[in-house]
Formats: structure tokens, sequence, C-alpha cells
């Protein structure tokens, strides 16, 4: 990484609570993530993986350590930084067109209104739910107001997507076909996105480089596994290239390795065959 990397964590510490009920969730996390990459941390449930993401959004700040974006120091939420969750967060009484410009509006109140509707439709469209732009939540399943979620981050033309294991509430089905339409998206847009999941095959699937989180407490980041499959990627043809069985294999030992524990492999899809595959 480079000195010009957009997001940084130098030697960042998180912990909640204090005295005896103080639990250390991060320990010395650096992390770089350069201008229009794609990078996954991938770790088990709880570990620490959206307290991660939290600092760079801006919503929680560290103990000790820096986090910076564009070399300024993150002291809050911006509209530098879009933030799409596991839950959804639309407004339940605004149709799918409704949730998507009132973020538009908030982020380019001089625009004119005509702009800021096509600016609004464009993202509705580039996640396929113009025929569904009249319908409120409650008339969506739950891929669709994902996909809501994401039109409404990226019309806020964010420099980083911090994605928070958004796909994690989906049927397998469902998921993997959000999966391809985020894939779609990014290569269209090539916005900075980090992805959080613990998903491994996810990962692979969706990211240029992935960042195993080891499990906590005092959860540190592992060495960086770079995804270099070409793109785009066919979930089919990935099951039979030994590169991407090299790379599950790599993430998988580091979350396996020493350290990890009795329960170790819990919580991560796809880790005790990949155990099995690489042993």
């Amino acid at each position: 990484m480079t000195a010009m990397a957009l997001v940084k964590l130098r030697n960042v510490d998180k912990s909640y609570g204090a005295g005896a009920t103080r639990t250390e969730v991060l320990r010395d996390i650096d992390l770089e993530i350069e201008k229009g990459e794609f990078v996954a941390v991938v770790g088990y449930s709880g570990a620490g993986k959206t307290t991660l993401m939290s600092l760079i959004a801006g919503l929680q700040r560290p103990d000790a350590g820096a986090v910076t974006l564009n070399g300024k120091p993150i002291e809050g939420p911006g509209p530098d930084r879009g933030v799409i969750f596991q839950n959804y967060s639309l407004l339940p009484w605004l149709t799918v067109y409704e949730n998507v410009y009132l973020a538009v509006d908030q982020i380019f109140s001089a625009w004119p209104a005509e702009k800021k509707r096509e600016h609004a439709e464009r993202y509705i469209a580039m996640v396929k739910l113009t025929p569904a732009r009249d319908k409120k939540p409650a008339q969506l399943s739950g891929g669709m107001r994902q996909r809501v979620s994401v039109a409404r981050a990226l019309a806020m033309d964010p420099e980083v997507l911090l994605m928070d294991e958004p796909l994690g509430a989906l049927d397998a089905l469902t998921r993997a076909t959000l999966q391809d339409e985020i894939a779609r998206i990014w290569r269209a847009t090539q916005k900075t996105v980090l992805l959080i999941t613990n998903d491994v095959d996810e990962g692979i699937l969706l990211a240029d480089r992935i960042v195993p989180l080891s499990k906590g407490p005092g959860a540190t980041l592992g060495p960086s596994v770079i995804v270099d499959l070409d793109r785009p990627r066919d979930r089919k043809a990935l099951n039979h290239d030994p590169r991407f069985k090299e790379i599950r294999g790599a993430v998988i030992n580091y979350l396996l390795g020493p350290g990890a524990g009795p329960s170790a492999g819990k919580g991560v899809p796809g880790a005790a065959r990949s155990a099995e595959a690489v042993a």
C-alpha cells in the first residue's frame, strides 16, 4: 500500500466498558484501502467486524490510534462515507423513489429539482427497481429492500461505500442474486468499497483483497490475501479454479490458526469443508 491510500487505520485499539467489565474488541489494527479498491474483511460473528466498520463510518471513536480519510482524521459521520446495513434502514412511510430522493436532496440540496429527480431515478434503475419505484418497503421482498439501500447509498456519491454484512439476512438464492448485482454495480461505478462479511466465498466472489480478522477478544487483522481472479467472476467456474481454492484455503487457515479457540470455524460459512480441503 502507498502513502496515498484513501482510508487508513493505524495502531487502532477499541474496547467497551470500564474496569472489571472492560472488554477489548480490537487490538493494534492497521489497514489501508486504496481509491477504487474493493476490500472484504472476513471473520467470525461477534469478532469486531462491525466495530471496525463503525470506526471508519465515524459512528464510534478509537481508544488509541488514528483513522483517516484522505489524510484527515475521521471525527464523525459524513456524506463522504455511505453505509449499507443488514437491516435496510429504510423509512417505511416513503416509497422506493422517495427514500432515494430524500438522500439525494440532503446531499445535493443546491441542485434543481429536475436534476435531483433524474439522479435518483438513475440509481433506482441501476439496481433494477424502476418498476417498483412507487412501492413502500412493506411491499418489497428482503432482496428488493436491500437494493433500495444500495441505490440510496450510491446516489449520495460517497468516496467510500461501507457494507456491513448487507446480505446476511437473505436466503441463499436471493443472496447469490444480490452478490452478482453488487459485483455488476461495482464494475460500473468503481467505488471504493469495504465489505464486512463472515462468508469467505462471498469475499472471494466480490473483493480485490481479503483481510481476515482473528477471533476476539482483542481481534487483530491478519495478512491480506489478494484475489487475483479475473472479473466478472462466475461462481460455478470458481469452484473448479485451483487459485480460488488456494485463496480460500489461505483465509480459512488463518481463521482456524493458533489462538482461534475451541469454537474455531463456527460462524464462518464454509470453514469446515475448507479446512478439510486444504488439510
